[in-house]
C-alpha cells in the first residue's frame, strides 16, 4: 500500500489533469510491477478500488479507461476487470454508472473478440450484463445502449455466438418480470423494441437475433392486464421490424425462405402464449391484427402460401371457437378468409401442392361448422364475413368430394410436441385414414357411461364417432336424471360441444364415416341445445352440396335430413325447421301442404307425393294424436294407385292402430276393399301386414273380420312369387309376423290356434306342409317362432295323462309273455337242469309267500345248473353262461336281502353285504367240490355276483378278485384257468373306484399268464400259461378289463398316488395288454402282418418297463390251432373289445388300423385281402372266427363314434351274408368249420342289432329277409346242434337279444310309431321288432324256435332254443331286470333305460308331426331328400318343445348328425349354410331334452367323453363349451368331475388335438369355454364343494392359456379373437369365489424379477385385476397393491397394462387418481433397485410405500415408460381426453397439454407444486441423459449408469416433452430453476 500512497494522493489534488496523470502513474506502476505489489496483490487491489471509488470524475474516468487497457493487453483476467467494474457501480455515484457500464460493455466486446469461451458461465446470474441489470434502474438505458452496441460491432459471421451470449441475459431479463415491480417490464419493453429496431439497420443479420426474441417471449409472464399490454406491445415492435427486414430481403432477394419461416414462428410463438393463458385480458383482436400484418406483408411481397401456414389457421380456429364478442369474431373470420384467398389465388398454388405430403388433410374441413355459426349473427359485418368464408369452404368441400381417394403415407420418427389445435387436426386426421390402417385408439375409450358390464370395455375397435354419441347421449340421460357429473364430464358439456361439431362436421365428406359423422352430431345437438341453428344451417349448407350433380353423396341427403327431427325436439326450433323444409317441397308451397289436396295439386310430381306421404307416416310415428288429425290425408295415400304412397298410408295407419288412437276394425271397414285389389304387390303387401298385425287386440270381438285378416296373412305369407323375390321374402316374414301376434287373453280358451284353424282349411296339414318345403332363411326364422307359438299353445291346452293298460305291441312279445309258463310250468321241463340257460334267464327260485330256506332252494339250482350247463371249452359259450349267471344272481341277491328284512333291522350296506357273503361262502363251496364242467360255471358265477352287486360291496368283490386269482395261477388245472382269466375280465369292470389296486393286480395276473416270461420288475419273473385256450381266456379277460380303463383315474383317492401317476399306470397297462394280443395273434397264427406290429408303436414302452413277451406256441401248425380255436379267437375278441379304451387313450389311427385289420381277417367281408401280403389264407381263417364275433363290438363302437361310413357297413353285411351262405353251402364237418359258422350266423344277428338298433343306418328290407333265411336254414337243417343254436341266437340277436355281447347294452325300444313309419318302405331303420316289413317272418322264425323250445327230440336242441328265447326275453322284459337289480339300494341304471315319459300327444299335434318327420328322415332310399336348412329348422321348433312323445330320440339324433355329410352328396350344397350347423342344432336339440330322455343323454355323455370329444368338429366342440351350463344340469357328480378334469386334459395337454389348431381355432374354444365356465357360475352356488373345485382348475388352465392384451396400434389377424376371449374371461372370473381369484391373480415378489418373458404372465394378472376393479367385482384397493410394480418396471408390454389401469382409475374417487399421479411422477425419477439406496430402503410389495427424501438414493432412473403413465393418467382426465389418441408415443408428445390443463383444474390444483417439483427433478435427469448421449460422452456420472441403453433412442424426445411441460408450468418452478430452464440447449 506504501508503494501506491504517493499516487493516490496526488490523485486527490483539485486539478484533473494532474488527477488524471497520477492514475496513469498507478496503473503504469501496476503493470510492472512484481507480484507482491502486482494488480493481484492486495495494496494493487486497494489502488485499482480507490480510484473507481473515488468522488472525482477525472479520476474515475481516466481509472475505467487504465483498467479497460490492462485487461486488453492481457495484464488483468477479463473476470477481474469485470468484477473490479461491478463492484464499483455498486458504491460509485450515480453520475458514474453509465461510465462503468460502458466500460462493462467494452470489455465483453474485448473478451468475446478474444475467446467466446471466457464467458461460459455456470448460472445466469455470472452474466455480465445480468450483474448490471441487478444494479438498479439508473443503469438500464446505458446498458440497454451497451447490448445494441455488442450487437452491432459483432454482427456478421458472429451473430449467432452474439444470440447465444445474450440468451441467458434475455432470458433473466424476461423471467424477472414476475419477481420484481414495473422497471422490469419496462427494461424488457426498451430492450426488445431497440433490439428490433437495430434489426431493421442490419437486416441480414437480422433473423437469428429475432429467433433469439421469439425464444424469450415464450418465457413472457403474463399475469395481469398490463403483463399483457406490454406483451403486445413488444410484439408490435417486432412486427414492425419484421416487415422492414422482410421488405428488405425480398428485394435483394436473399433469405427469403428463412425470412417467411421467421415470420411464422414469431406467429406460432404469440398464439402459443395466447392459448396458453387462457385468463388472458386482452382478447383475441390485438393477436389476429397483430397476425394479420405480419401475413399481410408476406402476401403483398409475392411470397407463397406455404404448408407451415397450416399452424396459424389451426390457432384461428381455436380463435372463432372461444370468441365471443363481435369486435373479436370479425378480424378472425377477416384474416381466415384472407388466408384462404391467399391460399387459392397465390399462382404458385401447384408448388404448395407437391410441397404437401400426399396424407395431409385440409384444416378447411374444421372451419366449416364455425364458419356456419356465424352465419345467424345479428352483426351484418360477421354475417358478410361467414358467408364469404363459407363460400369458399363450399369450394373446397365440393373440389374435396371430387377429389381421388388419398393414399396414406406414414411417416416415421416421433411425434412432434403438441399443442391444443394440433391435437384437434391430428385427431381428424386420424379418423380420415383410419380405414388405412393408421394405428391407434381414441382416449375416448375412457370415457365411463355408467356401465359396469364387462363387454364395455373391450370397444376399442369401435369408431370414435359412435364413442362419441353414446358418450354425449350418456351425459344428456345423466342430466336429465339430475345426477351428479364430474369436472370433466361438466367441461364436456360447455366447453366441447362447439369443437367436437366442427370435427363431426368435418367428417361428413368422407365415404364411410359420413353417416356416423351425421349421427354424432345430432348428439351433440341434443346434449347443447345452443346449436340448434347452427345444426339447421348445417344441413341446409349440406344438402346444397349433396344435392349437386357429380358429387356422389346421394345416399348422405337422407341421413341428413334425418336430423331434423332430433332438432324440432326443442320447442323454438320448430318455427325455424318448418320454415326450412317448406322451400324444399315447392317454391309456392304453403304450411297447409300435408292436406288431401296436396296430393291432387302435385299429382304430376311423384317425388314430391312420396316425399309427403313419408312426412305423413313419420308424424303419425313420431305424434300420432297429431297423426289423427292428418286421417284424411292418410287416407288419400291409401287411395292413391301408386305402390309406394299406398304402402306408406298403410304404414301411417299402422302407426296410428299401434297408438291406439285408432280403431283398427273400423278403420278395417273402410280400407279393406282398398287391400283385396291390391296384394299382387310386395310392397303394399308388406305394409298392409304390418297393419294386420294391430287386429290381433280385439280378434275376438270381431270374429268375422278377424277371421278374413288371417286369410289374408295366410295367403301372403304362404305366397311364392318368382319375381321380386326379396319383396315377397320382406312380405311373407311380416305376414309371420303378424300372425304370431293373434292371441287373444288366456281366461277365454280361445287362442292363436283355434281361431286359425277355423278361418284356414286344413290349417295344420297346410303348415307342416309349408314348414318343410320353406327355402327362404328370413322366412323360416320367422317361422319358427310362429310355430314354437303353436306348439306353446298345443301343450297349454293338451289333455291331461290317462293311464292306460299297457298293450302287447305284436305277436313276438305276446310268445315272449308266455314263454316261462309254457316250458317251465308245463310239467315236463319243471326241473331248472333240463333247460339251464333258460332257467337262470327266466326262472324264479323264490317261492311264494317267501321261505326262510330260501338261500339252500338258491344253492340247490346253482348245483343243478352249473353241474347240466356245459361249455365244452368253447368260449363264446362261456360268455352266454356268464351273461345268464347274471339275472341268476341278481334274483339270489333280493331273495336274501328279502329274507334278512324279517329279522333284526340293519342298513341296507349291511344287509347287502350279509347277503353277498353267504352266496360267496356257498359258491366258494361248491366250487372247491365240483367236477371240473361245474367248476367252470361257478367261476363265471362267482364273477356275475359281483357284477350285480353295488361299488360299495368292495370287499366281496376283492374275496371274489383273490379266489380267482389263485385259480388262475393253477397252471395244471385247465378247466380253472380259463374260467378264472374271463371271470377277473368282468369282476375288473365293476370295482369300487378305490379298488384300482385290485384291478391292476387282477390285469396283470392276466399278462403273466397269458405272455410267456412276462416280468414287472428284475427280480420277478413269471412263465406263462402255454395253453391255447387259457391264452384265448385270458385275451379275453383283458378285452373285457379295457372297459374300465381310463375311466375314472379322476377320481383317485390314493394320497400315494396322484391322478396323473395314475392315469399313466393305466395307460401303461393298456399298452400291455396291446402289445401282449397283438404279439399273441402274431406268434399263435405265425402271421407277418405290419399292421398288428405297427400297433405296439401307439402305446411304446416306457423307461422303466422291462417287460419281456414271447410265446411258447408259435410252433403250432394251423391244423392244430384249428382244432383248438377258441383260444385264437379269445385273443381277436380281446383285441376287438380294448378299441374302446384304445379310443379314450387318444389313439385314433389305431382303432381304425383294428377295425380294418379284423374285417380284413373275414372271408369274404374284405375280399381284396387274398391278393394282400399281410396275411397268407391259413392265418386268415384262424383269426376269422374270433373276427366274426368281434367284429359287430367293432362296427358298434366305430358307428357310435362316426368311424365306419354307411358303404362300409354296407359291404360289411354282405360280405356276413355271403360268408354264412358258403358255409352252409358246403358239405363239410369239423371243429372250426362249425365254429366259424356259429360265430359268423350269432355275430351276424349282433351286428344287424348294432346296425338297426343305432337308427342311423338304413338297410334294405329285401336284405334283411334273405340273411333271416340264411339263419332259419342253419337251425332247419340237419346240422350239429351247436350250429343250430347259432342260428337261433342269430335270429334273437337280430331282434336285439345281445346275447355273447358283454361290451355294449344297445336301447331297444317297440314302438307302433317307429312301425307305422315304416310301413310300405323298402328300408329298416330302426329295431328290427318294430318292422312292419319283416314282422310276418320273425313271427314265424320265433314260432319255430318256440316249438323247438318247448318240444324237441333233440333235448340239446331244445335246451339251445330255449336258452335263446331267453336272450331275447330277458333282454325286453327291462322291467324285471331294473327291479332285479336295484333291490332296493338306490344304483344307478343303465343309460339306455328311458325315463317316464309322458305320450299323450294327438297324432295332429305339431309336436307329433314335427317328431315323425324327423323321425321319418331318409337320404338313402328313394323319395325326396329334405334339405338341411328343413332339419334344422324342425330341430329348431322342437328344441323349443316343453315335452316330446316318447321316440327313440337317441336313434333320431345320431341320424341327424350324418344327414349333412350324407345329404350333401344327393342335393346341391347351399353356399349360404355354414358347414356343420346342423350337428350344432342336434346338439342344442340333445341339450334341451336330455332330462326327459336317457338316450339323449347318453349321447351327450358319449360326446363329452375326452377321446369323442377330441375328434370332433371345432363347432361342436365351440358349443358343448359354450353350454356348459346346461351339462351341469343333466350330469351327475361324478360325470361332472370327469368332465372338468377332461377340459383340463384337453387344453392342457401337449398332445391333445387343441395344439392342432391354428391360433384363431384355439381361441375360439377358449372363448367358448371361459363362456360356458361363466354360465356355470351363474347357476352354482360358489361355496358349492363339489362343483366349484374342478371348475376353479379349468379356469387356472385358461388362465395360463388368456393371451396377452394389446390395446391399440396395428391389430394382429387374431387380435379382435383375443379381446373376445378376454371379455368373456374377464366376465367368468367375476363371478368367481373372491379368495380364489386374489389368489389366482398374485403377483408373488419372485415374479417381479423375472424377465420379460414371464413379465407376460404378470402383465396378464394386472389386465384381469384393473378389468375386475373396472366392474367393480374387486376393490382398487387390490390394484393399488402393485402400483409400485406397475409404474416401476420397463419390460415390454408394459403400455397395455398401463391402458387396462388408467380405465381401471376412471371411476375412482378424485383422491386416488391424484394419489396415482403424485406416486407416478415419484417413481419416475427414484431406483426400481431397493438395494442401491444408502437409508430408508423400502420394499415394493406387497405395498407401495411413500419416498419423503429422493436425495438418499445413489441411482437414479429415468423410465420413459412411467411418463407414458403419466400421460396416460393426465390425458384421461384432463378436458382435451376427447380428442387424444391412445398411442404410446403420442401421449408422451401430448402430455405438455394434458398435464398443464389437468393441473390447472381446481381439484388438482392443490398438488400441482409437488407434482412439477418432481417432475422438474425427473427432466433435469432426462436433461442430463440426453446431452451425454448427443456429445457421446462416456465420463457422466454413475448415477446415470442406471438408465436402460433401450432408451436412448428417446432421449431427445423424452428431453423436449419435458423441457416443454415445464415451460407451461414454470409458474410453479422458482426463479432459479426458471432461468435454467430457458437457459438449456436442447439436443
Amino acid at each position: 500500500m506504501d508503494s501506491y500512497t504517493p499516487l493516490l494522493e496526488r490523485s486527490r489534488v483539485p486539478q484533473p489533469s494532474l488527477q488524471k496523470l497520477a492514475v496513469i502513474s498507478i496503473f503504469e506502476k501496476l503493470r510492472s510491477a512484481p507480484s507482491y505489489i502486482g494488480s493481484d496483490s492486495d495494496p494493487g487491489t486497494d489502488a485499482i478500488s480507490q480510484c473507481l471509488h473515488s468522488t472525482s470524475p477525472a479520476v474515475v474516468d481516466q481509472a475505467v479507461r487504465e483498467l479497460c487497457r490492462l485487461v486488453t493487453d492481457s495484464k488483468m483476467e477479463l473476470s477481474r476487470g469485470l468484477l473490479e467494474l461491478q463492484s464499483a457501480i455498486e458504491g460509485s455515484n450515480s453520475r458514474f454508472v453509465n461510465l462503468f457500464v460502458k466500460a462493462i460493455g467494452f470489455l465483453v466486446h474485448v473478451g468475446f473478440q478474444k475467446n467466446i469461451s471466457l464467458f461460459e458461465v455456470e448460472s445466469p446470474e455470472s452474466h455480465p450484463f445480468v450483474k448490471v441489470l441487478s444494479g438498479g434502474t439508473e443503469l438500464h438505458s446505458e446498458l440497454v445502449q451497451q447490448v445494441l452496441l455488442f450487437i452491432h460491432q459483432n454482427k456478421g459471421l458472429r451473430i449467432v455466438e452474439v444470440c447465444d451470449f445474450l440468451r441467458p441475459f434475455l432470458n433473466f431479463s424476461v423471467l424477472r418480470m414476475a419477481f420484481s415491480d414495473s422497471s422490469a417490464s419496462s427494461f424488457v419493453r426498451h430492450l426488445v423494441s431497440s433490439t428490433a429496431s437495430l434489426c431493421c439497420s442490419c437486416p441480414r443479420e437480422a433473423l437469428p437475433v429475432f429467433k433469439l426474441l421469439m425464444g424469450c417471449l415464450r418465457y413472457y409472464p403474463q399475469k395481469n392486464a398490463e403483463d399483457s399490454k406490454n406483451f403486445i406491445s413488444i410484439v408490435e415492435y417486432m412486427v414492425d421490424a419484421y416487415t422492414v427486414i422482410l421488405n428488405h430481403l425480398v428485394g435483394v432477394r436473399s433469405l427469403i425462405s428463412e425470412a417467411q419461416l421467421c415470420g411464422l414462428e414469431l406467429l406460432e410463438t404469440v398464439h402459443s402464449q395466447h392459448s396458453d393463458h387462457c385468463k388472458h385480458f386482452c382478447g383475441s383482436e390485438p393477436i389476429v391484427e397483430l397476425s394479420k400484418r405480419l401475413l399481410v406483408v408476406q402476401k403483398e411481397l409475392g411470397l407463397p402460401y406455404i404448408p407451415e401456414l397450416s399452424l396459424p389457421m389451426l390457432s384461428l380456429f381455436f380463435i372463432l371457437i372461444r370468441s365471443e364478442f363481435e369486435h373479436e369474431q370479425l378480424p378472425a373470420l377477416r384474416l381466415v378468409l384472407f388466408l384462404l384467398k391467399w391460399k387459392n389465388e397465390n399462382e404458385l398454388q401447384h408448388e404448395y401442392m407437391v410441397g404437401r405430403a400426399q396424407c395431409d388433410l385440409s384444416e378447411e374441413l374444421l372451419f366449416v361448422f364455425p364458419v356456419i355459426n356465424f352465419v345467424s349473427s345479428p352483426s351484418t359485418s360477421v354475417k358478410e364475413a361467414a358467408m364469404d368464408l363459407l363460400f369458399i369452404l363450399e369450394k373446397v368441400l365440393v373440389n374435396f368430394a371430387m377429389a381421388p381417394k388419398e393414399e396414406l403415407s406414414l411417416q416415421g420418427g416421433f411425434p412432434s410436441i403438441s399443442k391444443p389445435a394440433s391435437m384437434i387436426f391430428r385427431l381428424l386426421q386420424q379418423l380420415w385414414f383410419q380405414d388405412q390402417s393408421l394405428p391407434g385408439s381414441f382416449f375416448l375409450n375412457f370415457a365411463s357411461t355408467g356401465k359396469t358390464d364387462v363387454k364395455e370395455m373391450n370397444n376399442g375397435s369401435k369408431l370414435w364417432l359412435s364413442q362419441l354419441k353414446d358418450y354425449s347421449l350418456w351425459l344428456v340421460d345423466r342430466r336429465k336424471s339430475m345426477l351428479p357429473k364430474s369436472h370433466s364430464q361438466e367441461i364436456f358439456l360447455t366447453e366441447m360441444p362447439l369443437v367436437l361439431s366442427a370435427i363431426a362436421c368435418g367428417l361428413f365428406m368422407h365415404h364411410s364415416l359420413g353417416c356416423a359423422a351425421i349421427d354424432s352430431l345430432a348428439a351433440i345437438g341434443i346434449m347443447d341445445p345452443k346449436l340448434g341453428v347452427t345444426l339447421l344451417l348445417t344441413i341446409l349448407f349440406f344438402n346444397n352440396i349433396f344435392s349437386s350433380k357429380g358429387i356422389g353423396f346421394h345416399d348422405m341427403l337422407l341421413k341428413l335430413l334425418g336430423m331434423l327431427p332430433s332438432l324440432a325436439s326443442h320447442s323454438v326450433m320448430i318455427p325455424l325447421v318448418v320454415q326450412a323444409i317448406l322451400p324444399m317441397l315447392h317454391k309456392n308451397a304453403e304450411p297447409g301442404v300435408l292436406l288431401p289436396k296436396g296430393f291432387t295439386e302435385f299429382m304430376s310430381e311423384r317425388n314430391i307425393c312420396i316425399s309427403m306421404a313419408a312426412s305423413i307416416r313419420d308424424v303419425c310415428r313420431k305424434n300420432p294424436d297429431r297423426g289423427v288429425d292428418l286421417i284424411l290425408s292418410v287416407s288419400a295415400c291409401i287411395e292413391s294407385q301408386d305402390p309406394v304412397i299406398q304402402s306408406l298410408g298403410f304404414q301411417s295407419l299402422t302407426h296410428l292402430c299401434e297408438a291406439d288412437v285408432i280403431d283398427f276394425y273400423t278403420a278395417w271397414d273402410v280400407i279393406a276393399k282398398n287391400v283385396l285389389g291390391n296384394m299382387v304387390d310386395p310392397v303394399i303387401a308388406h305394409s298392409v301386414c304390418l297393419l294386420l298385425r294391430w287386429g290381433a287386440m280385439d280378434a275376438e270381438a270381431y270374429s268375422e273380420a278377424s277371421g278374413n285378416v288371417l286369410q289374408i296373412l295366410w295367403e301372403v305369407g304362404t305366397s311364392r312369387h318368382t319375381d321380386h323375390g326379396s319383396l315377397w321374402a320382406k312380405a311373407r316374414v311380416s305376414a309371420f309376423e303378424a300372425l304370431i301376434h293373434y292371441e287373444v287373453k288366456r281366461s277365454f280358451r280361445t287362442h292363436l290356434v283355434p281361431h286359425i284353424e277355423k278361418s284356414i282349411p286344413d290349417f295344420k296339414k297346410r303348415n307342416m306342409e309349408l314348414l318343410i318345403s320353406e327355402t327362404n332363411p328370413g322366412v323360416i326364422r320367422t317361422m319358427e317362432e310362429f310355430e314354437v307359438k303353436i306348439i306353446t299353445h298345443e301343450h297349454i291346452t293338451r289333455r291331461r295323462l290317462i293311464k292306460e293298460k299297457k298293450v302287447m305291441g305284436n305277436k313276438i312279445e305276446k310268445l315272449l309273455d308266455v314263454f316261462p309258463q309254457a316250458i317251465f310250468f308245463s310239467g315236463k321241463n319243471s326241473n331248472p337242469k333240463e333247460l339251464p340257460g333258460a332257467a337262470l334267464l327266466c326262472l324264479s327260485f323264490t317261492p311264494k309267500g317267501g321261505s326262510q330256506e330260501v338261500h339252500a332252494i338258491y344253492e340247490k339250482a346253482v348245483v343243478e345248473i352249473a353241474a347240466s350247463l356245459q361249455l365244452s371249452r368253447n368260449i363264446f359259450l362261456a360268455l352266454l353262461s356268464l351273461q345268464s349267471w347274471k339275472p341268476f344272481m341278481q334274483r339270489w341277491m333280493r331273495a336274501n336281502m328279502l329274507s334278512l328284512n324279517a329279522k333284526a333291522p340293519t342298513t341296507i350296506m349291511d344287509k347287502t353285504s350279509k347277503a353277498a357273503n353267504a352266496i360267496l361262502k356257498s359258491m366258494r363251496r361248491i366250487a372247491e367240490e365240483s367236477i371240473p364242467r361245474s367248476a367252470e360255471n361257478i367261476a363265471l358265477a362267482m364273477s356275475a355276483l359281483c357284477v350285480v352287486l353295488p361299488p360299495e360291496a368292495h370287499g366281496v368283490k376283492s374275496t371274489v378278485s383273490k379266489f380267482l386269482l389263485n385259480w388262475l395261477f393253477q397252471y395244471e388245472h385247465e378247466y380253472r384257468q380259463w374260467s378264472a382269466a374271463i371271470a377277473l375280465g368282468l369282476i375288473s369292470t365293476c370295482l369300487h373306484v378305490t379298488d384300482h389296486k385290485q384291478k391292476f393286480q387282477n390285469i396283470t395276473g392276466l399278462l403273466e399268464v397269458s405272455v410267456t416270461n412276462f416280468a414287472l420288475c428284475p427280480f420277478q419273473v413269471a412263465y406263462g400259461s402255454k395253453n391255447s385256450l387259457v391264452k384265448g381266456a385270458c385275451g379275453v379277460g383283458l378285452g373285457l378289463s379295457c372297459q374300465d380303463l381310463l375311466t375314472r383315474f379322476e377320481a383317485v383317492n390314493d394320497s400315494n398316488l396322484g391322478q396323473e401317476a395314475f392315469k399313466m399306470q393305466e395307460m401303461d397297462l393298456l399298452g400291455k395288454i396291446v402289445r401282449a394280443l397283438s404279439q399273441m395273434i402274431r406268434q399263435l397264427t405265425q402271421s407277418s402282418s405290419d399292421l398288428l406290429e405297427s400297433l405296439s408303436s401307439y402305446f411304446p414302452l416306457n423307461a422303466y418297463d422291462t417287460t419281456v413277451m414271447t410265446s411258447e406256441l408259435s410252433s403250432k401248425n394251423s391244423d392244430d390251432l384249428e382244432e383248438d380255436i377258441w383260444g385264437v379267437a379269445g385273443l381277436v375278441l380281446g383285441l376287438g373289445s380294448s378299441l374302446n379304451a384304445i379310443y379314450r387313450a387318444g389313439a385314433h389311427e389305431a382303432v381304425l388300423k383294428i377295425k380294418d385289420l379284423i374285417i380284413s381277417w373275414i372271408p369274404r367281408v374284405n375280399p381284396s385281402v387274398q391278393s394282400s401280403s399281410f396275411y397268407d389264407e391259413r392265418s386268415e381263417i384262424v383269426l376269422s372266427v374270433g373276427s366274426c364275433l368281434a367284429l359287430p363290438i367293432v362296427v358298434a363302437f366305430c358307428q357310435r363314434v362316426e368311424l365306419v361310413n354307411n358303404s362300409e357297413l354296407d359291404h360289411i353285411v354282405s360280405g356276413y351274408m355271403e360268408l354264412i351262405s358258403e358255409l352252409l353251402s358246403v358239405k363239410k364237418s369239423g371243429t372250426f368249420h362249425a365254429s366259424l359258422l356259429m360265430a359268423s350266423c350269432t355275430g351276424v344277428g349282433n351286428l344287424l342289432a348294432c346296425i338297426l338298433n343305432e337308427g342311423v343306418h338304413p338297410l334294405e328290407v329285401d336284405y334283411v329277409k334273405g340273411l333271416m333265411e340264411l339263419l332259419r336254414k342253419s337251425y332247419s337243417n340237419p346240422y350239429p346242434p351247436i350250429i343250430h343254436f347259432s342260428g337261433m341266437l342269430g335270429v334273437v340277436n337280430a331282434l336285439g337279444a345281445g346275447a355273447g355281447n358283454l361290451i355294449h347294452g344297445y336301447p331297444l325300444m317297440i314302438s307302433s310309431l317307429t312301425g307305422s313309419e315304416q310301413k310300405g318302405s323298402s328300408y329298416i331303420m330302426g329295431p328290427l321288432i318294430s318292422s312292419p316289413a319283416c314282422e310276418p317272418l320273425l313271427t314265424s322264425l320265433m314260432q319255430e324256435i318256440f316249438l323247438v323250445a318247448q318240444n324237441s327230440d333233440d333235448h340239446q336242441q331244445q335246451q339251445y332254443a330255449a336258452w335263446a328265447i331267453s336272450f331275447l326275453r330277458h333282454r325286453l322284459w327291462s322291467k324285471e331286470t331294473k327291479e332285479l337289480q336295484n333291490f332296493g339300494h338306490p344304483f344307478q341304471t343303465d343309460a339306455e333305460d328311458s325315463k317316464s315319459v309322458s305320450n299323450s300327444f294327438s297324432e295332429d299335434s305339431t309336436v307329433m308331426k314335427l317328431s315323425l318327420w324327423l323321425m321319418q328322415l331318409n337320404y338313402s332310399g328313394p323319395g325326396v331328400i329334405s334339405h338341411v336348412n328343413t332339419v334344422q329348422t324342425v330341430l329348431r321348433c322342437l328344441s323349443q318343445a316343453p315335452r316330446l312323445p316318447a321316440l327313440d330320440w337317441g336313434a333320431i339324433i345320431r341320424r341327424c348328425m350324418i344327414y349333412e355329410t350324407q345329404a350333401s352328396e344327393l342335393i346341391p350344397s347351399n353356399s349360404d349354410l355354414k358347414k356343420g350347423t346342423l350337428r350344432v342344432e342336434c346338439l342344442q336339440f340333445s341339450l334341451a331334452h336330455a332330462n326327459q330322455f336317457d338316450p339323449l343323454l347318453s349321447f351327450l355323455d358319449e360326446l363329452s367323453e375326452l377321446s369323442r370329444f377330441s375328434s370332433l368338429e371345432l363347432n361342436l366342440q365351440s358349443h358343448l363349451f359354450s353350454h356348459l351350463g346346461d351339462l351341469i344340469k343333466i350330469f351327475s357328480g361324478s360325470k361332472l368331475e370327469k368332465l372338468f378334469h377332461d377340459i383340463t386334459i384337453y387344453l392342457s395337454s401337449s398332445v391333445s388335438s387343441y395344439q392342432v389348431y391354428n391360433p384363431s381355432q384355439q381361441n375360439l374354444l377358449r372363448v367358448s369355454c371361459w363362456k360356458g365356465l361363466g354360465n356355470c357360475l351363474d347357476d352354482v352356488s360358489v361355496d358349492s364343494p363339489e362343483y366349484m373345485p374342478n371348475i376353479e382348475k379349468c379356469m387356472e388352465v385358461l388362465f395360463s392359456l388368456l393371451p396377452a392384451l394389446r390395446s391399440g396400434g396395428i391389430l394382429g389377424a387374431d387380435q379382435v379373437d383375443s379381446k373376445d376371449e378376454w371379455f368373456e374371461a374377464v366376465n367368468c372370473l367375476a363371478k368367481a369365489r373372491r379368495g380364489w381369484l386374489l389368489d389366482i391373480l398374485q403377483v408373488l415378489e419372485a415374479d417381479l424379477v423375472q424377465e420379460d418373458d414371464h413379465f407376460i404372465h404378470v402383465a396378464k394378472k394386472i389386465q384381469v385385476r384393473a378389468r375386475l376393479v373396472k366392474i367393480d367385482s374387486i376393490p382398487l384397493t387390490e390394484l393399488g397393491r402393485l402400483k409400485a410394480y406397475i409404474l416401476n418396471t420397463g419390460s415390454h408390454g408394459i403400455w397395455d397394462v398401463f391402458i387396462e389401469v388408467v380405465g381401471a382409475l376412471q371411476n375412482a374417487e378424485g383422491s386416488v387418481k391424484r394419489q396415482w399421479l403424485v406416486d407416478s411422477i415419484e417413481i419416475s425419477c427414484i431406483t426400481n433397485y431397493p438395494s442401491t439406496c444408502k437409508e430408508g430402503c423400502i420394499c415394493y410389495f406387497p405395498s407401495y410405500v411413500r419416498v419423503i427424501n429422493l436425495v438418499s438414493w445413489n441411482y437414479l432412473e429415468v423410465d420413459g415408460e412411467v411418463l407414458q403413465f403419466l400421460g396416460l393418467l393426465c390425458g384421461s382426465c384432463c378436458k382435451y381426453m376427447p380428442f387424444l389418441i391412445l398411442d404410446r408415443f403420442t401421449v408422451l408428445s401430448d402430455l405438455p397439454v394434458t398435464l398443464t390443463s389437468l393441473l390447472s383444474e381446481p381439484n388438482w390444483e392443490f398438488v400441482a407444486e409437488s407434482v412439477v417439483s418432481c417432475l422438474w427433478t425427473s427432466m433435469e435427469r432426462i436433461y442430463n441423459w440426453a446431452t451425454n448421449i448427443s456429445q457421446a460422452d462416456d465420463s457422466h456420472s454413475p448415477s446415470l449408469h442406471s438408465i436402460d441403453k433401450s432408451e436412448n433412442a428417446m432421449a431427445a424426445f423424452l428431453t423436449h416433452v419435458m423441457h416443454q411441460t415445464c415451460v407451461y408450468l414454470k409458474d410453479y418452478l422458482p426463479l432459479e430453476k426458471q432461468l435454467r430452464l430457458a437457459n438449456m440447449i436442447l439436443p
